[in-house]
């Protein structure tokens, strides 16, 4: 095959066309001094440009008025036209005057601020609901003959001087009183003895509406929490307590805070949707424990930051969290514990049966449930509203990898 010229690439300046630009008296440039395009370059569309301006393919020269992104590199810069893309490295901006702005390295911030969950996840109050289930009727008549007792006995001291009805009567009612302030101290325990000693149930076998226990390792549902202060990931349940100790005169942390004792100052507890799997028959249920369920929850907390008279010295992590809470940090005995279901960790849940449409649930109970009478330990039958959580695992044990 015969070899046929190459015709110059001119980008449509008469200046870079040769021999054509010598018939109309055109001055031409050095061939030594154009630059030399690729066949890459061909295949582009140019801009016509003007007689003043020296163009190759699609690389300006620097005096274009405008900001140019160029990337620094160990050869030198070269110029870059802006694509919106994130690149590594040091960037910088270049102005038309000549002046280099070098932008921050783009790297994640770590924040500890206060996290905020939605309608999904459920936040507990600081009290549970329970109290002792006796019959009402029982209490009326108690009180009823109480008080006529001691009409009779104030009667019968005013009139005859003889004070055996007050004696009589206050044989009945200083065991009774007795007996009050016993349950009052000890019904939190009555209560754990009770959830122990409840015998764990078959998911296979139970029935719908049926109250269980059931006692398993822990998944975290579609929404995992996470600790406040120890930023511990992928938990079910959450608890984050600041109790303050009140000497002689010192300040209050709450309304019902006595002097010389701990009071809770401030608390974070939340809750969502969980799986637990049955350690007896190796079925999975959801535990509907979100959108503002009723809860009762019975988890150790451990204390993660003590503040005392010979240890003033705060943590820069502690400061943050309390500056986020907006609490103060003066001259105070502090104590934080924090508390967490983790995933792997075994829980017990109480709670009613649910079926719907092949899938297993576990709800609070619309029934407070009732611990009974307890004659060896002389208490009386204790309620609790809500779902019954359980968990005595140490929060440095190690947990079930699911």
């Amino acid at each position: 095959m015969g070899s046929r010229g190459v015709v110059p690439y001119t980008g449509g300046d008469v200046k870079k066309s040769g021999e054509l630009g010598k018939m109309f008296d055109i001055p031409t440039l050095d061939p030594s001094s154009t630059t030399t395009t690729t066949s890459s370059t061909l295949n582009k569309p140019s801009r016509p440009s003007s007689s003043s301006q020296h163009n190759s393919g699609s690389l300006r020269s620097g005096s274009n008025s405008g900001p140019q992104l160029t990337k620094s590199s160990n050869s030198g810069s070269f110029p870059l036209q802006p694509t919106g893309l994130i690149t590594s490295g040091g960037v910088q901006w270049t102005s038309g005057s000549g002046g280099v702005r070098r932008s921050a390295q783009l790297e994640p911030s770590v924040s500890m601020g206060k996290t905020t969950y939605g309608a999904a996840v459920t936040s507990i109050g600081e009290d549970m609901k329970f109290g002792f289930k006796v019959s009402k009727a029982i209490m009326w008549v108690f009180g009823i003959v109480v008080l006529m007792g001691l009409v009779v006995g104030v009667f019968m001291m005013a009139t005859v001087k003889n004070a055996i009805i007050l004696v009589a009567v206050g044989a009945v009612i200083v065991p009774v009183l007795v007996v009050l302030v016993w349950n009052c101290a000890w019904r939190k325990r009555g209560l754990l003895g009770f959830v122990n000693r409840y015998p764990d149930a078959e998911l296979r076998s139970a029935k719908d509406g049926q109250f269980v226990k059931v006692t398993g390792v822990v998944t975290c549902g579609s929404i995992p929490l996470e600790s406040s202060y120890q930023r511990v990931p992928r938990c079910a349940y959450v608890s984050t307590e600041l109790y303050e100790y009140k000497g002689w005169g010192g300040r209050s942390a709450n309304s019902k805070h006595c002097p010389f004792s701990w009071g809770l100052r401030y608390f974070e507890k939340h809750v969502a949707d969980f799986y637990v799997s049955d350690f007896q028959s190796g079925l999975r249920a959801l535990v509907k424990a979100g959108y503002g369920a009723k809860v009762a929850p019975f988890v150790k907390a451990t204390t993660v930051v003590d503040i005392t008279k010979e240890n003033r010295e705060l943590s820069p992590s502690f400061l943050h969290w309390l500056s986020d809470r907006k609490l103060s940090s003066d001259e105070r005995i502090m104590r934080l514990k924090e508390g967490y279901i983790k995933e792997g960790s075994t829980v017990s849940v109480m709670g009613i049966v649910q079926r719907q449409e092949n899938v297993l649930m576990i709800v609070p109970s619309p029934q407070p449930p009732s611990t009974g009478c307890q004659w060896m330990r002389c208490l009386l039958p204790t309620y609790i509203e809500g779902l019954i959580l359980k968990c005595d695992e140490s929060q440095d044990a190690d947990v079930v990898p699911v």
